[in-house]
């Protein structure tokens, strides 16, 4: 008889690290040789469960099996469980075959053809499904407790950390294991939140800027371009702020389970928590259900911020005389016709020079800007000593970095070991966790060198007449940010604008002496409650 083996083994794991696919197949081999039969095909699965049939070696055995005239006649089985571990889909696959003359045999539970033997059969596959449910219950249950004790069940850690063996035993003689930072990766990810949250050299930067930056950089995401989905991933994972989920997605059914099934594991956290929650606050109010894109992405000044103050609707850029003027008109009126508002249009390069010089006027006093540099000195006094020690942490990383970059490139000198692509990407990796060190080293020297001392009086009034050089300049690149930063809502009617907001959003300003003061161009971060009254708000 021909027939056609099967051999299978639940996880890639086992099939990489265990005997049980080679002495499956040992066995049936000698038992086709004595029992006569001539072996035409082998079919081995590695890594897929029996409880479905989702899997594409089983679905090529099948297709093969039905092709008429069948190419076997058989399809020989170390035991129903390497089959299918469900009686119902055991008996639905097993009448299809039959109907092509195809037998299922298993070599270590036979069974004869009359209703005795399927009878057989069907509690054998009974006990069989039982017990891979009785086995996925107690793993489940262990897996679970492994994470609430700390430990890593995954395989293939997260971006930023490694799975790190520690002493306690685990099963089958291995270790557990634990995640830690992975600080060449790290660094990627502490760029990406700095790049959210502060933009690129005065450029407000989104998740599809952030992948498209580090993609162009050579800072792969171990060794794959960054596309919206990755950098959204590292963006809005709690893992990064040291909570890391365990039993969050159902792995029969995909969908996510209820939070209070999940298992919170702390881990070392690469992001601060306020860091975290102020991403999580950016994305949440440029989601486009809340802010349409064309609203953060339009160059026009005052997009989504101005509003008509006769009838309340959003007003909008419209133009006349082919382009040649530009007016914010309410939106009601353009689409329902004058009668429905009765508010004028109002010429945008005027509007928007007004808005900007009130605003400066409000914002950028001396006075503000000394109680917001006082209020930032502060802060900096506190995380000085924090900002060396991540310095010396960094220092010591980029050197180890640089010696392992140095090795390989002595060995592939020497001959020693030969430059293939899996050398090529090593080294890229090595490249990568340089730039990302350098560009993090840089980045905190930055704030540990700004001085702490009282701010002199010229230094205060400088800086606050650069802010308003570089809100008031043409075509400044952090006009707009700075506007959604401070500005909830402008309101025209008539002849007035009025402009509501919140100076507690205002953002966290680079110090500089007089000479540097003159290169800002970032827009600064956050420092809550720097207005001095309450009632210059609105």
């Amino acid at each position: 008889m021909h027939v056609a083996l099967y051999a299978r083994v639940s996880t890639v794991r086992q099939a990489d690290n265990d005997l049980s696919i080679p002495d499956q197949l040992r066995q049936l081999n000698e038992w086709c040789k004595s029992n006569g039969h001539l072996v035409v095909h082998e079919y081995v699965e590695p890594g897929a469960s029996a409880t479905d049939d989702k899997r594409p070696i089983f679905q090529q055995l099948i297709n093969d099996a039905m092709q008429k005239p069948q190419s076997f006649e058989a399809i020989i089985i170390h035991s129903f469980s390497r089959f299918f571990r469900d009686a119902i889909q055991f008996g639905v696959y097993e009448r299809k075959l039959g109907k092509n003359k195809v037998k299922v045999i298993s070599i270590t539970q036979q069974t004869g053809d009359d209703s005795a033997g399927e009878m057989m059969r069907r509690i054998i596959n009974t006990f069989d499904e039982y017990n891979s449910k009785e086995n996925s219950k107690h793993t489940s249950r262990a897996m679970k407790e492994n994470a609430r004790q700390g430990f890593f069940n995954g395989s293939k850690p997260p971006f930023g950390y490694i799975a790190a063996s520690t002493e306690t035993d685990g099963s089958h003689g291995r270790k557990k294991k634990k995640l830690q930072i992975n600080e060449a990766e790290a660094g990627i990810v502490r760029m990406i939140y700095d790049f959210y949250l502060q933009g690129h050299h005065g450029k407000v930067m989104g998740i599809k800027e952030i992948g498209k930056h580090l993609t162009d950089k050579g800072l792969l995401m171990r060794g794959k371009p960054w596309g919206i989905q990755k950098v959204h991933k590292i963006l809005s994972d709690t893992l990064y702020m040291g909570e890391y989920h365990f039993n969050v997605v159902d792995s029969k059914t995909g969908q996510k389970r209820p939070p209070s099934e999940w298992i919170t594991t702390p881990i070392p956290q690469i992001i601060d928590a306020a860091v975290f929650e102020r991403v999580r606050g950016k994305r949440a109010s440029r989601a486009p259900s809340q802010t349409p894109p064309r609203i953060t992405t339009s160059p026009t000044l005052l997009t989504g911020l101005i509003k008509c103050g006769v009838c309340g609707g959003s007003m909008t850029l419209v133009t006349g005389k082919s382009g040649r003027y530009k007016y914010y008109k309410c939106t009601t009126r353009q689409n329902k016709g004058n009668h429905a508002c009765d508010s004028s249009n109002h010429p945008m390069e005027t509007t928007d020079q007004q808005v900007l010089y009130r605003l400066a006027d409000k914002v950028f006093t001396i006075e503000r800007v000394h109680s917001m540099m006082v209020e930032l000195r502060k802060r900096m006094k506190t995380s000085k000593d924090a900002q060396q020690d991540r310095i010396n942490q960094l220092n010591r990383q980029l050197k180890q970095t640089e010696e392992n970059q140095q090795r390989l490139f002595e060995a592939i000198e020497r001959g020693v070991i030969e430059l293939d692509e899996t050398l090529q990407r090593r080294a890229q990796q090595h490249k990568s966790a340089r730039e990302a060190l350098l560009i993090e080293l840089a980045g905190v020297r930055r704030e540990h060198s700004l001085p702490v001392d009282q701010l002199k009086a010229s230094q205060v009034e400088a800086f606050a007449k650069t802010l308003k050089a570089k809100l008031l300049a043409k075509d400044s690149t952090i006009a707009k940010s700075y506007l959604n930063l401070l500005v909830d809502e402008i309101v025209v009617n008539d002849n007035t604008a009025t402009i509501r907001g919140s100076y507690g959003a205002l953002a966290n300003a680079v110090t500089m002496d007089d000479k540097k003061v003159g290169h800002l161009k970032q827009v600064p971060t956050s420092i809550s409650n720097w207005c001095a009254r309450r009632d210059s708000n609105s």
